[in-house]
C-alpha cells in the first residue's frame, strides 16, 4: 500500500490551505476565508496521532462568529515540516509564538486537545504576553498531570502503558502505520465514549486519521513527543522544563472534560485548580477523551461563549 503524499490532509471545505513559516519551519494552516485577519485570533491545536482536521466542526462556527480561526498541523504533522528534533515543551512553545506573531497578531486564544492543549499550557508560561486565555480539551496542566501519575494509581494504570509503549526504537513506528493505520483506529475506539462508533462521520473520521498517521516521518515525528515528554524527565532539560512550568496560570482558562475519559481521568483535572484559579470546567456527559469530536455542537458553543467573554 504506498504511503501517502503530505497534501493529502488539504481536504477541501469551507476553509482556505495556507502555510505559514515561523520558528523556523513552514506550519500547514487552515482557516475559513471569511475570517477578517484583524479580528480576534484563535489559534486551534490538535493532539496526538491527529491533525488540523480535528476542528473540522470548529473553524467555520467560530468564523461566522467573528474570529479569525487558524487550525495548526503541528510540528511533524500532516503537511507541516517533519524537522528531526525540536519536539521538546520548549521548542513547541515557541513554534506556536513564532506562529502567533507570523500570522500579524500581538496576542491570541489557544485551543488545544490532549498533546495540543499541553503546548497550549506551555505557551502560556513561556510565552504570556501572547496568549489572551487557553481552552483545553482533556488536557491537565503539565505539573497536575505529572503529580497524578505519582500519586493517583488509577491516572498511572491509564496513563503510563501507552508513554512506556512508545519509548522504544522503530517498533511504536511500525505499529502505528501497519495495517493501514489500524492502531490509530483502535486508540479511537478505546479512547472514546460508546456512542462515538456509532455516529454516522465515524468511518470518515478514522478513514482520514489512517491516512494521516502513514504520511511519511509523520509516526515518528508523533511519538518524539511521548518520547521527549517520559524520558525528559530523568533528564536536566525536563527538570528545567518542569520547574519552569510549575507556576500558576493567571489567565481565562475553560477546560472541557469528557465525563467517559479513561486516558484523563476527572481526579487529575480537577487536581490543577491551585495552578489556574480562573479556570471553568465543563463536563460532557456520556463523551470521551474526543469531546471536540464526539459533541461537536457543545464544544463550539462553550468555545464561542468563552471567546466573547474572553475577548475585549
Amino acid at each position: 500500500m504506498p504511503a501517502p503524499d503530505p497534501s493529502t490532509v488539504r481536504f477541501p471545505g469551507p476553509w482556505e490551505h495556507l502555510d505559514v513559516h515561523a520558528n523556523g519551519i513552514r506550519f500547514h494552516t487552515v482557516q475559513s476565508p471569511g475570517g477578517t485577519p484583524s479580528a480576534p485570533l484563535a489559534v486551534l491545536l490538535h493532539g496526538f496521532a491527529d491533525f488540523w482536521w480535528s476542528w473540522r466542526h470548529q473553524i467555520p462556527a467560530l468564523t461566522e462568529q467573528g474570529y479569525r480561526v487558524v487550525a495548526v498541523d503541528l510540528r511533524g504533522y500532516g503537511d507541516s515540516d517533519k524537522p528531526p528534533r525540536g519536539y521538546d515543551g520548549w521548542t513547541l512553545a515557541g513554534d506556536i509564538a513564532g506562529l502567533i506573531r507570523a500570522l500579524g497578531h500581538a496576542d491570541a486564544t489557544l485551543i488545544g486537545h490532549a498533546d495540543g492543549g499541553l503546548v497550549c499550557w506551555a505557551t502560556a508560561i513561556l510565552h504570556p504576553r501572547l496568549v489572551r486565555s487557553i481552552a483545553l480539551i482533556g488536557s491537565p496542566h503539565p505539573v497536575a498531570l505529572k503529580e497524578s501519575v505519582l500519586r493517583d494509581r488509577r491516572q498511572r494504570a491509564a496513563l503510563l502503558p501507552s508513554f512506556l509503549a512508545c519509548q522504544l526504537p522503530w517498533r511504536p513506528e511500525r505499529r502505528l502505520t501497519a495495517d493501514g493505520g489500524d492502531r490509530v483506529e483502535q486508540l479511537i475506539r478505546d479512547r472514546s465514549g460508546p456512542a462515538f462508533p456509532r455516529r454516522d462521520d465515524y468511518r470518515d473520521v478514522v478513514t482520514r486519521m489512517r491516512s494521516a498517521i502513514r504520511i511519511p516521518g509523520a509516526a515518528h515525528c508523533t511519538l518524539e513527543y511521548q518520547r521527549w515528554a517520559f524520558r525528559s524527565q530523568f533528564r536536566p532539560d525536563g527538570r528545567r522544563f518542569m520547574h519552569a512550568m510549575d507556576r500558576v496560570v493567571d489567565l481565562p482558562v475553560l477546560h472541557l472534560h469528557g465525563e467517559l475519559d479513561p486516558y484523563i481521568l476527572a481526579p487529575t483535572i480537577r487536581h490543577g485548580d491551585r495552578l489556574a484559579p480562573h479556570r471553568h470546567v465543563e463536563s460532557a456527559p456520556g463523551i470521551g477523551h474526543y469531546v471536540h469530536w464526539e459533541a461537536p455542537e457543545f464544544t463550539t458553543a462553550k468555545l464561542g461563549a468563552f471567546l466573547d467573554d474572553t475577548t475585549g
